[in-house]
């Protein structure tokens, strides 16, 4: 699995309307509304690279209020949550 964050700045008068056509498109797992020098944050998962690029370059990018993105691509996941999932294997 390929985890993209990407960075969104956006039209600030339309920024629930940009969130929620972000969150609907294919490959988007979350979108968050945030504080800072940018406006969005959209959590990309996808099984492969290219994939990162249909979703961002060919979709996202064309949501009308978009400004601007900054894509990162996540090499490794560590989470608290991934954590407690994989010692309570067999607890139930």
């Amino acid at each position: 699995m390929i985890t993209a964050i990407v960075f969104v700045k956006a039209d600030v008068a339309r920024i629930p309307e940009v969130a929620e056509a972000i969150a609907a498109l294919d490959g988007v797992s979350e979108v968050y509304s945030v504080t800072g020098q940018i406006d969005l944050i959209a959590m990309i998962r996808v099984s492969k690279h290219e994939d990162v690029a249909e979703v961002v370059a060919d979709s996202l990018n064309k949501v009308e209020g978009v400004s601007s993105t900054e894509t990162h691509i996540a090499f490794r996941t560590f989470s608290r949550h991934d954590l407690e999932s994989a010692f309570a294997l067999g607890l139930d």
